[in-house]
């Protein structure tokens, strides 16, 4: 499966951004789905994710509460609703696909066979 982050861009403190990761070649509705992200001369560290139904998610400690995480497997996509940002939310932005399904979505990413791309955040102070 072919994965696309969208959705990126710059912000202001406080504002939001909805991002939005699309597959292609396969459907994503069998695979529970993550959100990492990388900041400059940082380590990659998970976001949030979503297990394939949609009915649990998992989310980092910093943004629990402000992010959402959410699928329409009808239209192949998982999105990532970021609001109240903060600059130290600025990072590259990915999304990853795990295809083997758990009741609670895995936080680890070497459980993420399948990644995207990559999506800028920028939030300004």
């Amino acid at each position: 499966v072919q994965l696309q982050a969208s959705g990126g861009g710059l912000v202001q403190a406080g504002g939001s951004l909805r991002l939005s990761c699309g597959a292609s070649g396969r459907t994503l509705s069998g695979y529970a789905v993550g959100w990492f992200r990388q900041a400059p001369g940082k380590e990659r560290e998970f976001v949030a994710a979503i297990n394939w139904l949609g009915a649990t998610t998992n989310y980092e400690d910093s943004v629990q509460g402000r992010f959402t995480i959410s699928r329409d497997n009808a239209k192949n996509t998982v999105y990532l609703q970021m609001d109240s940002l903060k600059p130290e939310d600025t990072a590259v932005y990915y999304c990853a696909a795990d295809r083997d399904n758990y009741p609670t979505p895995r936080v680890g990413q070497n459980e993420y066979e399948y990644w995207g791309q990559g999506t800028q955040v920028t939030v300004s102070s």
